[in-house]
């Protein structure tokens, strides 16, 4: 198995060009980000060159951070929003080589939400599949996102299969998936052709993946009896010094054959 290191968590005390280099100096495959909007493209791309580190992937933004808005996209009459942080999104995804932007939805119910997110997510695909880019779309738990809009697998593949587009994947993060569904070796394989990432943590505290109720040792072998070659992301929040919580990688890094 290979590995990517969320630096919206992990040394997320760091500049993130520098925690591009902790990530490489502590034997992670790739790296993976939240909004890193505030720091310039440049520098992220430089940083990568520099470690051979490919970045899988960042967010849109969330919206009025004030209001509390956690995306945009599903948010009837925002659309224009919505749209310009598409767009903000896929020009840095392109300034550092990030093959994919997830799309988020925001807090909304209802039809007219629905309508929207499909509106949005057919122009992100539609602008994105000229880059190469694939947009991914994540169900969120209700514990720590109440009322977001994207709230199961199920759902999910609903609105992928709805749009139809090549370029649109699901974002299984198996906290999430956890927490409101269960059943993850099933879930994993059976949506294993609409998957386009792959995270984890432990649940239900979102820390280190050796705690919790979850066997990652055994949802790790089952992702690689799936033929996934991808790195996973490790999205999950230390509770202090990164490093100190790298046992895991350490051990499945003795482990892995490639």
């Amino acid at each position: 198995m290979r590995f990517s290191a969320n630096l919206g968590f992990l040394w997320a005390d760091l500049p993130l060009p520098d925690a591009i280099h902790a990530a490489k100096a502590a034997g992670f495959d790739a790296v993976e980000c939240h909004w890193p909007y505030d720091t310039p493209a440049a520098d992220v791309a430089r940083a990568l060159a520099e470690t051979g580190l490919p970045m899988l992937g960042l967010n849109t933004r969330r919206g009025d951070l004030t209001a509390r808005e956690n995306g945009l996209s599903a948010l009837p009459g925002r659309e224009a929003d919505a749209r310009a942080a598409i767009d903000e999104g896929l020009a840095y995804a392109v300034a550092i080589k990030a093959k994919n932007l997830h799309v988020m939805a925001g807090f909304a119910a209802g039809e007219a939400a629905q309508a929207s997110f499909l509106a949005n997510l057919g122009y992100a695909c539609a602008q994105a599949a000229p880059h190469g880019i694939t947009i991914l779309i994540e169900p969120l738990n209700h514990y720590d996102a109440p009322g977001y809009f994207l709230r199961s697998t199920t759902q999910a593949k609903s609105i992928i299969k709805a749009i139809a587009a090549p370029n649109l994947r699901l974002m299984f993060d198996c906290y999430h998936v956890q927490l409101m569904e269960g059943d993850l070796t099933h879930r994993l394989h059976d949506l294993r052709p609409l998957i386009g990432h792959i995270q984890f943590a432990s649940v239900p505290d979102r820390g280190a993946p050796d705690h919790g109720e979850v066997n990652y040792p055994h949802i790790f072998a089952e992702i690689e009896k799936m033929g996934w070659a991808a790195p996973l992301g490790a999205e999950y929040k230390p509770g202090g010094p990164t490093e100190e919580t790298l046992g895991w990688l350490v051990r499945a890094r003795g482990q892995r054959r490639d």
